[in-house]
């Protein structure tokens, strides 16, 4: 029997094991969660919110343990709790609209026809979901999906192996049928073969582009509807008219925050030649701020990296960097042990030729370059693979939407970056991925349209 395990980036140690279903049970699961779906999509949808905003209000009572169990599972330091507040936000918002984000659309209503445009639920959801916000990331997910008459698995990476299990019993504990929303043990080839015999209705991925690929490979031929929201290497431009202690403060935190490890994570930096020296002096006094530690220690501010083959691939970036001519602004941490716990770093004297400025990096460490123009700004962030977030920071918002429309990305930010607004949808493109979760458009990834052409006269 296969074994998961995650191994804490505290100490290398194994904090949590589960066995792996076997196929023919996995299989089992699938096909209960489809009987198990056609009751839940009959259940009004009134009832189907209260039972997932309740399961959201059983998640929150827990937040101070699973804060401690996320620093063991994945790093995060505890003062910054257990995500349940921006998983709230974004449930109550959500349920606010789902009424009228799944309403029909009515064409015609007369003595002649009845025309109608519905929305309906997928049928069997499968979220397979992120280690670096895994209860954000996975409830952008599942609650739509649930609201909107879905039955919902859950694949949690295997370094927050009981995440899934966490969400599963908690909306269990609200109402929500087992058979609806379960958690799936399982491993990668049994993951693919589900999903390569078709066995969802959506599948839903959040993590390396990578994987994205060995999801899209394994659905290959079935047309099962996707979502996908992979890589980023997210950019900030700093302007003439910019804050420059809110810039600095804002873009660094985007930077190292969770040590680095987010999806909209400021990964690249450019700055208006005028405001270049001020910005890096101001960028570096920020980031030495921002002490590496024991996450379960309340004053670290920056934990371990969640795995140790993670921190390699900053450190190689660094190192990269480093060797083709940059410079590091920040000293290494005396906490810094050459495995999982990596030293924040800002780096100048970059360019475009270095993997660091190119690639996803997803760990502590920011590239500045100095521009001299919007064009020139515009044409370097456009300059990547990726196409997640934006960060522009001006106090002229003309200027600023003029910029958006130019640059290739999801999503754009005006003075703030690293933030995701439940109203607005949470979409990439190129190799980020494809569809959208959050917003009315959320609601739509988790459903199909449906026609209704009554004639009444003949």
């Amino acid at each position: 029997m296969t074994q998961l395990q995650c191994i804490s980036p505290i100490d290398g140690s194994i904090y949590a094991e589960r066995d792996a279903l076997a196929e023919s049970a996995a299989r089992a699961r699938v096909d209960a969660a489809r009987q198990a779906q056609i009751a839940w999509a009959q259940v009004p949808l009134d009832e189907r919110i209260t039972m997932v905003l309740a399961g959201v209000a059983n998640l929150m009572a827990q937040s101070q343990g699973i804060a401690r169990e996320l620093a063991h599972m994945m790093g995060r330091p505890i003062r910054f709790g257990g995500e349940f507040g921006g998983v709230k936000e974004r449930m109550d918002y959500m349920a606010s609209i789902a009424g009228q984000a799944l309403a029909p659309t009515i064409i015609e209503a007369s003595d002649a026809f009845e025309r109608r445009l519905v929305r309906v639920p997928s049928g069997v959801v499968l979220v397979i979901a992120p280690w670096n916000y895994p209860y954000l990331t996975a409830m952008n997910l599942v609650g739509p999906a649930l609201m909107a008459g879905n039955a919902v698995m859950i694949k949690h990476a295997e370094q927050t192996l009981l995440v899934g299990e966490r969400i599963a019993q908690a909306m269990q504990d609200a109402g929500v049928p087992e058979e609806v929303i379960s958690n799936l043990f399982i491993d990668h080839p049994t993951a693919e073969a589900l999903m390569g015999d078709g066995l969802f209705d959506t599948v839903t991925f959040t993590g390396s582009v990578r994987g994205g690929q060995a999801v899209e490979r394994a659905l290959a031929g079935t047309f099962t509807n996707t979502v996908f929201e992979l890589g980023g290497k997210d950019a900030g431009y700093v302007m003439e008219d910019a804050d420059l202690d809110a810039a600095a403060a804002n873009l660094i935190d985007g930077a190292l925050f969770n040590s680095g490890q987010c999806c909209c994570g400021i990964e690249r930096i450019y700055v208006i030649e005028q405001h270049y020296d001020a910005f890096i002096e101001r960028a570096a006094a920020t980031a030495k701020g921002y002490t590496l530690g024991n996450p379960l220690d309340p004053e670290t501010v920056v934990g371990p990296m969640a795995h140790v083959r993670f921190a390699a691939t900053a450190r190689n970036h660094i190192s990269q960097a480093l060797a083709a001519g940059a410079t590091g602004l920040l000293d290494p941490h005396p906490a810094d042990d050459g495995g999982a716990y990596v030293s924040p770093q800002i780096l100048v004297d970059v360019d475009h030729s270095m993997t660091v400025m190119r690639e996803e990096t997803f760990g502590p460490v920011v590239g500045i370059m100095k521009v001299a123009s919007d064009a020139e700004a515009i044409a370097l962030m456009n300059d990547s693979p990726y196409g997640l977030t934006a960060s522009l920071w001006t106090q002229d918002a003309q200027r600023a939407a003029s910029i958006g429309d130019r640059l290739d990305n999801g999503i754009v930010f005006m003075n703030r970056c690293d933030y995701v607004d439940p109203a607005l949808c949470w979409t990439g493109c190129k190799s980020t991925g494809r569809g959208a979760s959050l917003s009315a458009l959320g609601f739509q990834a988790v459903t199909r349209p449906k026609s209704f052409h009554l004639r009444k006269q003949l």
